[in-house]
């Protein structure tokens, strides 16, 4: 585009404006670009930290989980049990008095099943018992030891376990998503509050540009006044002018310290570290095809697997409410070999198989439709994620759609806004001339300077508005259409499954 060939020569004034202010401003400064600022917020940023917590919160339940499918060891000791109590003997009629000295270690190991949702359990306890009882005036001192192989499986039902587990593993995918949008959120929202800085900073230069040349008039009609050119109503106008613009000017310092601070504190960076913003604002159109764009987003947006995993999600609770009030059976198998002998060396000479099996079955008889109903509800549920689903892709497309029509609007407004800047640049010098001629006075020439600070101010947000859309159709689409590259959703996440 035409107008868009003095771009270069734009950004290079600002750029040395930008320049000499840090330096008018002392040398504690520190000289921010976007891509330092972006850099700084990948660490420092409050909101990327609470999401990082948040994933590894994810991440570690998920670890834990794994871990709770291996095998568990375990170790109980009962180092000393006594007990003297009285009791009777149904069998004779009659009490009688035992006394007890137990000393015991069971050694347990436990291990999940994970494809039925089982568990077989190894037990061995080992121990010392000392006995005795009035009935017969015997004592009895043995060593023990029971060994038992252990098999419980539920029958009939969902396998738990690995419900449990996917749950977890769609949970973390969730997180890792989630932090992922929020690193495309903080460049959005770095670049927002960048940008905000920038304008202020420019305002504050061109307040400065406009104190100088009102500063300027004012002492040509001081001048004038003193030697009777002009009447001293336009000395007042141009006091009046002047002050203004000095309040314009402190107006302006206020805002830009003010933005600085919000950008700052998104930053995570000290509030007492003093910037200085460096942008390069020029606008150089980039190609954009809409189809293209719109067929990334749709293949590419994270947001889509997230309402997916909603729908899983929605399905996992169907699971377990169809599992109230089930028919279920419970299977417990037991193998076990006990010895015991007042020979530490003898335990095992007379051992003792003890085999167990036992089979149960809970049977629902009637619920009053309490099953049926909450049924009804869990399906309701998944349709309703079904619909957000299919409303997604539909959002999908018409933020692209209004994100490429900005785009091409934009265009038109950086011409026209360049155009307005040219046009009233070129009105005040000729009536700056007039002024100092002295055919216009000094309200007419204040119109002509704030209507060229207008012009400035509004060519320079024209120029940030198109790179802010350029940057929003990247995040809707996923596509860097300046560099011609797809964004991979796995570059964003911050822990990758090996």
């Amino acid at each position: 585009m035409k107008t868009l060939k003095l771009n270069l020569i734009h950004k290079s004034v600002i750029l040395a404006l930008l320049i000499l202010f840090g330096i008018a401003e002392g040398n504690a400064q520190e000289a921010i670009t976007l891509g330092k600022a972006l850099t700084i917020a990948e660490t420092g940023s409050p909101d990327l930290q609470l999401s990082r917590l948040n994933l590894e919160r994810f991440q570690k339940n998920l670890e834990a989980q794994r871990a709770a499918m291996k095998s568990r060891f375990s170790l109980d000791v009962a180092p000393l049990s006594y007990s003297n109590n009285r009791r009777f003997d149904s069998r004779v009629s009659e009490w009688y008095t035992n006394e007890n000295l137990e000393t015991s270690a069971r050694f347990l190991v436990s291990q999940p099943i994970a494809f039925s949702d089982g568990t077989i359990s190894l037990s061995n306890e080992f121990g010392w018992q000392s006995s005795n009882s009035s009935s017969n005036n015997l004592e009895s001192q043995v060593f023990f030891n029971n060994l038992y192989l252990n098999l419980n499986q539920p029958l009939f039902t969902y396998n738990r376990i690995k419900l449990q587990l996917k749950d977890l593993e769609l949970s973390y995918e969730n997180a890792n998503i989630s932090y992922a949008i929020q690193r495309l959120n903080l460049e959005k929202n770095v670049t927002q509050f960048f940008y905000n800085v920038y304008m202020s900073q420019m305002n504050l230069s061109i307040a400065k540009q406009e104190v100088a040349n009102t500063q300027k008039s004012y002492d040509i009609i001081v001048d004038k006044v003193r030697v009777g050119l002009v009447a001293k109503e336009e000395l007042y106008q141009a006091e009046l002018n002047l002050a203004t613009s000095k309040s314009t000017l402190q107006n302006s310092e206020v805002s830009f310290e003010n933005a600085k601070d919000q950008l700052k504190l998104y930053l995570g960076m000290d509030l007492f570290q003093d910037i200085m913003i460096l942008a390069d604002v020029s606008a150089n159109p980039v190609p954009i095809n809409l189809d293209t764009a719109i067929n990334s987003g749709l293949n590419s947006r994270m947001e889509l697997r997230q309402r997916e995993i909603d729908i899983e999600t929605s399905q996992f609770d169907l699971i377990q409410t169809k599992s109230l009030n089930e028919f279920r059976g419970d299977v417990n198998l037991r193998l076990g070999i006990t010895g015991d002998n007042k020979n530490f060396g003898d335990i095992f000479e007379t051992p003792t198989n003890s085999p167990s099996v036992a089979l149960s079955f809970s049977i629902p008889l009637f619920d009053w439709g309490e099953k049926k109903a909450r049924i009804a509800a869990a399906e309701a549920g998944i349709q309703a994620q079904e619909l957000n689903f299919s409303q997604e892709k539909k959002q999908i497309i018409i933020g692209i759609r209004q994100v490429f029509r900005n785009i091409q609007n934009q265009l038109n407004q950086i011409d026209i806004a360049k155009q307005n800047e040219i046009n009233a640049q070129l009105t005040y010098e000729i009536n700056l001339e007039r002024y100092e001629n002295g055919d216009l006075t000094g309200m007419d020439l204040n119109l002509f300077q704030s209507q060229l600070t207008q012009k400035q101010i509004s060519y320079a947000q024209s120029l940030i508005n198109y790179k802010i859309e350029l940057l929003n159709l990247k995040i809707q689409t996923l596509y860097d259409f300046e560099k011609g590259t797809k964004i991979m959703p796995a570059e964003l996440y911050l822990y990758e499954e090996k």
